[in-house]
C-alpha cells in the first residue's frame, strides 16, 4: 500500500550521430518510467516507454523529458495504455511532458491512450517548445472511464510555443468536479474518447492545410504559427485512434 506519492522522471536525449542516424546519449526513466530504445530506421532512433508499475495514483507525480537536438530524428510510443487510477494518497496526480526540438529536428510522439479510471483524479500538462525549423508530429488520445464505469476528474493542458512565440494554450477538464458543460453538446456531446494531433512543419508557415471537418466528430484548425490541430471526439478509442489516423494520412 502506498500512503505517499510516487515522484519519478524519465529523460530522452537525441543527437544525430554524425553517420547519418540518430544517437541516444540520455536514456533513463525512474521508477515506473522506463524508456528503452527499439529498432529504428537508417536516421531514426525509437523509443518505447514501459510502464513498470501500475499509475498514476493519487499524489504521484511523473515527468518525461525529451530534447531532440539539431539534425537528429525520434519517434517515441508507448508500450500499452496509461491508466490514472485512485490511490491511498490524496490529492491530484500530475503528468508532465516536456518536449523541446531544436531546427532541423524531428519528433514523432504517439503514445497509447490514457483512460481515466472512476475516482482518479489527473492533471496532464505537455509542453512543446520547437525551433523554427522544427518538424513535430504529437497525438494524446484521453478515455474517459474504463468499460461501463464513469470516468475519473481529467484535466489536459497542452502548450506549443514554436520559435518563442506563444502558439497553442488550451485545457480541458472533464470528469466530477469539472466546469459544467463538460460533456454537453458544445464539448464531448456525451462520447467518452477525446483526442489531439499537433502537427508543426517548417513548410506551414507559408502555406498551411486549410480548416475544416473532419467526418462528424473532428475539426482541422490551422494555428497562428507552422503548426496545424486536430480536435477529434469518439464514442470509444478504437473509434477516435481511427479519425486521428486518417487526419495523419491527410495532412502528410
Amino acid at each position: 500500500m502506498r500512503t505517499h506519492g510516487v515522484r519519478a522522471t524519465a529523460r530522452i536525449v537525441a543527437r544525430r550521430d554524425g553517420r547519418g542516424g540518430t544517437s541516444l546519449p540520455v536514456l533513463e526513466g525512474e521508477g515506473p518510467l522506463a524508456p528503452r530504445r527499439t529498432r529504428g530506421g537508417a536516421a531514426e532512433a525509437r523509443v518505447v516507454l514501459v510502464g513498470a508499475m501500475s499509475g498514476p495514483l493519487g499524489g504521484d507525480r511523473f515527468a518525461v523529458r525529451a530534447t531532440v537536438e539539431s539534425g537528429a530524428r525520434l519517434r517515441v510510443s508507448s508500450a500499452a495504455a496509461t491508466i490514472a487510477l485512485p490511490g491511498q494518497a490524496k490529492g491530484e496526480a500530475h503528468y508532465d511532458v516536456r518536449l523541446d526540438i531544436e531546427d532541423d529536428g524531428e519528433l514523432v510522439w504517439l503514445p497509447e491512450q490514457l483512460i481515466s479510471a472512476a475516482g482518479s483524479d489527473l492533471r496532464v500538462t505537455t509542453r512543446v517548445e520547437a525551433a523554427p525549423g522544427a518538424r513535430v508530429t504529437l497525438r494524446e488520445e484521453q478515455v474517459l472511464g474504463r468499460y461501463g464505469e464513469e470516468p475519473g476528474r481529467l484535466t489536459s493542458r497542452m502548450v506549443l510555443r514554436s520559435g518563442g512565440r506563444l502558439v497553442l494554450d488550451q485545457e480541458l477538464a472533464c470528469g466530477p468536479g469539472a466546469p459544467g458543460g463538460w460533456d454537453g453538446p458544445a464539448v464531448l456531446g456525451g462520447r467518452r474518447a477525446v483526442g489531439q494531433l499537433l502537427v508543426v512543419r517548417p513548410e506551414f508557415e507559408s502555406v498551411a492545410p486549410r480548416a475544416r471537418l473532419l467526418g462528424g466528430g473532428a475539426t482541422l484548425v490551422p494555428l497562428a504559427g507552422p503548426a496545424v490541430l486536430v480536435t477529434a471526439v469518439a464514442a470509444d478509442a478504437r473509434l477516435l485512434r481511427r479519425v486521428l489516423d486518417e487526419a495523419l494520412t491527410a495532412i502528410g
